[in-house]
């Protein structure tokens, strides 16, 4: 089945709680309704943005001309089978990653740690190829099911998936697509070590990045191999710059966080400032790892 919201606010659907409003929401609450999903689509107008926790997305205000598709399938963690490589898990794109860790944790199923902490969908951990401390979920996918209007409704093997640093693909797929699933493959562990080693991450992660705050996680990209944006961002003397409401985070130079009250042009305001100042004093350009919506 798809429900069709009218009207849906950005700044109520993103972890920066920043953005106006879309055309809609189509919500995909059954796999039998999504070869209605591109008529649907064309019928409402506006380009189709893929929303799973919002936990990336920064959103300009005011009308925006895009309809949300999200997947409001509750798919609970599977263990589907075990093959030379390991234990094979089936999940819904819709699951929250901390509820697949505790899960995983709880299965004795390792691979996954370092995304302790992450506050996103497993859809949009698969789309964003999402990674910490040296993980990437991309390295642990065995399938990933999703639909497109190029083939339906289908199952992707790792051979057909293109990922790299915070990058997603398919072969052969030319327009958009929608994840609703994913098969990855975990070794076996002691569920203790497991758990202990995503809390230290979480831990990790808190003590060095404002994990509570309202932010859509790093905004920019790494440069280039060992060269932090963080630390190019502290070099420009932009720890803790503030414009509005709006600020890089104290704690983390490449967190950008809502201090409450912020808006969006006050954020790309800030974003601007950084790719200017950092360009100038490094040579080096920063390349957006949020996803923007209508950058003025």
């Amino acid at each position: 089945m798809l429900k069709v919201l009218e009207g849906p606010s950005l700044a109520e659907r993103t972890t920066l709680r920043l953005g106006g409003r879309a055309l809609a929401e189509v919500r995909v609450t059954s796999r039998d309704a999504l070869d209605d999903l591109p008529g649907v689509l064309q019928r409402l107008g506006g380009s189709p943005l893929m929303l799973g926790c919002g936990s990336n997305i920064l959103a300009a205000d005011g009308e925006l001309p895009v309809v949300v598709v999200s997947v409001d399938m509750d798919d609970a963690p599977a263990i589907v089978g075990e093959t030379a490589e390991g234990v094979v898990v089936r999940v819904g794109a819709a699951t929250r990653l901390p509820r697949l860790l505790g899960q995983l944790a709880s299965w004795g199923l390792a691979g996954l740690e370092g995304l302790a902490g992450i506050p996103g969908s497993v859809g949009g951990a698969v789309a964003m190829n999402a990674g910490s401390y040296g993980c990437e979920f991309g390295t642990v996918l065995r399938s990933v099911e999703v639909f497109s209007p190029d083939f339906g409704l289908a199952d992707v093997p790792h051979e057909s998936i293109e990922y790299a640093y915070r990058h997603f693909g398919l072969k052969g797929c030319h327009g958009w697509f929608v994840v609703t699933g994913a098969d990855i493959v975990l070794r076996r562990g002691e569920s203790a070590a497991i758990t202990a080693a995503m809390r230290a991450n979480y831990l990790k992660k808190k003590s060095t990045q404002p994990v509570l705050a309202r932010s859509a996680g790093c905004v920019f990209r790494n440069p280039a191999p060992g060269v932090s944006a963080g630390r190019l961002i502290d070099e420009a003397g932009l720890r803790g710059k503030r414009i509005g409401g709006m600020a890089f985070s104290e704690v983390h130079a490449n967190f950008l966080v809502n201090e409450g009250a912020g808006r969006s042009d006050e954020a790309f305001e800030l974003l601007q400032l950084a790719k200017e100042i950092v360009k100038r004093r490094h040579g080096m350009d920063l390349t957006l790892e949020v996803k923007i919506l209508s950058w003025p």
